[in-house]
């Protein structure tokens, strides 16, 4: 069994073999994925679709007990595909393997080989085959996440914080500009604590600067995953100043009573809190924001829940998520007392999410008789000159989209003015002006 990425690609890569991936779990994994694919193309593999492939690779995903099992179930219907003779190879990469390689070797034997996660590379641009439609594409700029919360294993799968050059990100935007990408999403676990490995100093609005000076064809910079307590003045600024720069920022919260922020090791208080919100909301008064709590932590208690709830209406954010707490090995909060039972966990995700659900709906309203700026992303199918795009404050694959309704057909990745005349639970409907 090899259990190494090194090793995978010395030893497996001496004859064309036809390949294909399926990728769970966040937009970090989909660029690791990218990065493996790339590799195997440039030793002579052919990557097509998973129907038509010999050897399937997944990756695999395990920050939360519901991304462990989805990946094992993946597993285990390869290897099922594998015995009716429709695969010749099993790989498992990411994160489940990199956390649980050996027991997956032992329970599972007809693996061919357990890879983990590719080495990050902080000087240059890997050979990427991009997954994603030819009009966006997914930039990360560093791995693992400088803070150690409590609750989070990624430190322990990922290693130590590490952030790429500024140089390397900047080349690969330039190549992804040159082939007419029009958006590109900045993503980390940990973006706002960019550069404080390698340069001892906060400087993602330094990396943003120099990146909007390079881009012609890119016209939306998209900010995801931003740990709170790294977001500088700085930063906000330049979010506010620069056009090309979406008025969106992926935030994770995760609550606000003091005692659990300070149990899950935020570095960041309540108060604190609430005044970057303030802050964001004033100078960048049509800010989008994203961002996604815990619920059931240990010693969550029904005030702490109810605190929680209030903070949620008061704050009004334009998309939240909502996950129940995921004991998970090796983290500090898997000892800790006062765990909540799951019953408990599972009615306050639903109160939360029902609060958020109005909130939502209310501040859709707000766009009726706007023209936003759309990108056109897909052609309903179907309807005939019908298409589903997204607007600034919607990201791709986890937020709501666009229903455009044009007289004529439209390009598939250009952009397009639309006029809202009805709103959805999650989505907008509108006319092409």
């Amino acid at each position: 069994m090899i259990k190494t990425t090194q090793d995978f690609y010395k030893e497996r890569t001496s004859q064309g073999e036809k390949v294909g991936v399926i990728n769970l779990g966040c937009a970090r994994n989909l660029v690791d994925s990218q990065e493996i694919l790339g590799r195997l193309k440039r030793q002579g593999h052919r990557i097509v679709d998973l129907q038509n492939a010999d050897v399937a690779i997944v990756n695999t995903c395990s920050f939360i007990e519901e991304a462990k099992q989805e990946s094992i179930d993946t597993i285990l219907d390869l290897v099922e595909l594998k015995k009716q003779g429709k695969l010749k190879k099993v790989i498992v990469a990411g994160c489940l393997a990199q956390r649980y390689g050996k027991e997956l070797a032992e329970e599972i034997k007809e693996i061919d080989a357990i890879i983990g996660t590719p080495k990050f590379a902080k000087d240059s641009v890997p050979e990427q085959v991009y997954l994603t439609p030819k009009h966006f594409a997914y930039v990360k700029i560093c791995e693992s996440c400088y803070n150690q919360c409590s609750f989070c294993v990624i430190p322990k799968i990922k290693g130590k914080f590490s952030s790429r050059k500024i140089e390397s990100v900047l080349d690969e935007v330039r190549r992804l500009d040159a082939q007419g990408v029009k958006e590109i999403n900045v993503i980390g676990q940990d973006i706002t604590a960019y550069g404080m490995d390698l340069y001892r100093e906060k400087s993602l609005a330094r990396l943003l600067r120099e990146m909007v000076k390079e881009i012609k064809n890119i016209q939306w910079v998209r900010l995801l995953y931003a740990f709170p307590a790294h977001v500088t003045d700085e930063l906000i600024d330049v979010m506010a100043n620069e056009e090309k720069i979406c008025k969106y920022i992926d935030m994770p919260l995760q609550h606000i009573s003091d005692h659990l922020l300070s149990s899950m090791k935020r570095s960041i208080t309540t108060q604190q809190t609430k005044d970057l919100i303030a802050k964001l909301r004033t100078k960048i008064p049509r800010a989008s924001l994203r961002t996604t709590f815990i619920v059931g932590l240990p010693g969550e208690t029904d005030k702490d829940f109810e605190e929680l709830l209030q903070f949620v209406r008061e704050s009004r954010f334009e998309k939240v998520g909502v996950f129940v707490y995921s004991k998970e090995e090796a983290t500090a909060a898997f000892e800790m007392p006062n765990q909540v039972p799951e019953r408990v966990k599972k009615e306050r995700l639903q109160r939360l999410m029902q609060e958020q659900q109005k909130i939502s709906q209310e501040l859709h309203e707000r766009f009726k008789g706007q023209r936003l700026k759309v990108l056109v992303e897909e052609a309903q199918k179907g309807e005939e000159n019908v298409y589903l795009g997204r607007a600034e404050h919607d990201a791709p694959e986890v937020d709501g989209v666009v229903y455009i309704h044009a007289n004529r057909k439209l390009d598939l990745g250009s952009f397009a003015h639309v006029e809202v005349a009805d709103t959805l639970e999650y989505d907008l409907v509108g006319k092409l002006v």
